[in-house]
């Protein structure tokens, strides 16, 4: 008779010689493949079976996104009220500072990206679904006066579920401060780059996050205004099969171009260099080799900007 009992014990025994965590899985229902976890990590938490983009925190954004060591919060300190003493509201609020170790979704401060400075706001959707609260729309506005301060652009990635129904209106009315924020920034002719990511949808797809003078989107980030249920609810006909993704989107002009994450923080420094050094005679050969560099979509939605800019 085999001893079956033997290579059970033999079969255990190799599986707690594996330390945890040495391999990941993928993501992707499609992929799920097992994947080596310096390898994973290396490669950006980008699947490199399938291609598909896992979610990161804030402070893995940030680390892949700007220059080393540039980068520096500001506003830290703010605080959620709960102006409607909504139900459980402090105890998700408790658990978002417990996940992420921040009082908020929304991750602001000043940074470089290729030796450009730019002010930065990411989001991190981990805290309450990236939602917009009273926080995050202070954030986004102070973020934005202090481009316009320094004349740096403004850099936005975008995770985000939309307003945050516990603030009631005071959540709502996000949508319309972030904007009028966003109309400032054009007022003074200081860019605004907004960074789709995983996911994208309701109130910040709404306002913010389709206002950029340049929109980026990661490959792939579920991008919509109603979420999936919503949408097959109120549909009248067959929807594509690329519906409500990044890819739709860019098909349909909503995204000027769709951005692996390995090239991420190159496409950025070329798009502050092309408006950093637009406009300045010194810095013209740097402006048109950045130009060279980016989507033509890119250099007309920015022409058109600076058009309209000019008309006024």
């Amino acid at each position: 008779m085999p001893d079956w009992f033997r290579r059970r014990d033999a079969a255990s025994a190799a599986a707690q010689a594996v330390p945890e965590g040495l391999f990941t899985h993928c993501k992707n229902e499609k992929c799920k493949a097992l994947l080596y976890t310096k390898d994973f990590e290396r490669d950006l938490k980008v699947c490199p079976r399938c291609g598909y983009h896992h979610t990161l925190t804030a402070d893995e954004r940030i680390a892949f996104t700007v220059d080393p060591e540039s980068f520096t919060e500001m506003d830290a300190d703010l605080a959620a009220a709960d102006p409607l003493t909504f139900p459980e509201y402090r105890d998700k609020l408790t658990k978002g500072e417990n996940v992420t170790g921040r009082s908020d979704t929304m991750v602001s401060g000043v940074a470089t990206v290729g030796g450009w400075p730019c002010s930065l706001l990411v989001a991190d959707f981990r805290f309450m679904g990236g939602s917009m609260g009273s926080v995050f729309g202070e954030k986004f506005v102070r973020a934005a006066d202090r481009a316009i301060e320094n004349q740096t652009a403004l850099i936005t990635f975008v995770a985000s579920g939309g307003a945050r129904m516990q603030e009631g209106l005071l959540g709502l009315m996000q949508m319309a401060k972030t904007s009028a924020a966003i109309a400032q920034l054009n007022e003074a002719r200081v860019p605004y780059v907004v960074v789709l990511t995983h996911p994208t949808t309701g109130g910040a797809f709404a306002s913010f996050a389709s206002l950029g003078d340049v929109i980026y989107s990661e490959p792939g980030a579920y991008v919509a205004f109603a979420g999936a249920r919503v949408a097959q609810q109120a549909k009248q006909y067959k929807e594509p099969p690329n519906y409500q993704t990044a890819e739709f989107q860019h098909e349909h002009g909503m995204v000027d171009r769709l951005v692996p994450r390995k090239e991420m923080q190159l496409t950025l420094t070329r798009t502050l260099a092309f408006f950093g050094a637009a406009g300045n005679g010194e810095r013209a050969g740097v402006a048109a080799a950045a130009a060279s560099e980016i989507d033509p979509a890119i250099s007309e939605s920015v022409s058109r900007r600076n058009g309209k800019a000019s008309a006024k």
